[in-house]
């Protein structure tokens, strides 16, 4: 990630604190149902690493979202805090966690297939189906 910048942030009532010692600029989208469904809209996601501080971890709630993902979220005020993969406990957060971020670029978009017709990207993208995803994580399972 040389393209990556240190920040950090923290939920909508300050309960948690993140810090991310590297965000990579590159972010992607999801459009899979489960994101769709956890914030109303596609995720937009920047790959954190495993390097991630959170202060008031005991104020994080995690959910099993899939055999290879989980999601957390702040207990008091319900902010998304992040999609971790389990296997190598890589952050996903979200991209509106840090405003601040320079030059970030959308640089693919994921379950893309599963896309509802009633909003769409004018930038293109690198993309991956639902089967293609599947096969990807397929070890994962």
């Amino acid at each position: 990630m040389s393209d990556s910048i240190s920040n950090s942030s923290s939920c909508l009532c300050g309960s948690v604190k993140i810090t991310a010692a590297a965000i990579n600029p590159k972010f992607t989208v999801c459009h899979c149902n489960s994101c769709r469904s956890w914030g109303g809209g596609p995720f937009f996601a920047v790959q954190c690493g495993s390097d991630v501080t959170i202060e008031g971890s005991e104020k994080v709630k995690t959910f099993d979202s899939s055999a290879w993902a989980e999601r957390g979220f702040c207990v008091d005020c319900g902010t998304h805090l992040f999609y971790r993969l389990k296997k190598n406990g890589h952050y996903n957060m979200p991209l509106g966690f840090f405003p601040k971020l320079k030059n970030a670029t959308m640089s693919m978009q994921y379950f893309s297939d599963l896309k509802p017709d009633y909003y769409c990207f004018s930038n293109q993208t690198k993309e991956m189906t639902e089967a293609e995803i599947l096969a990807y994580f397929a070890s994962e399972m």
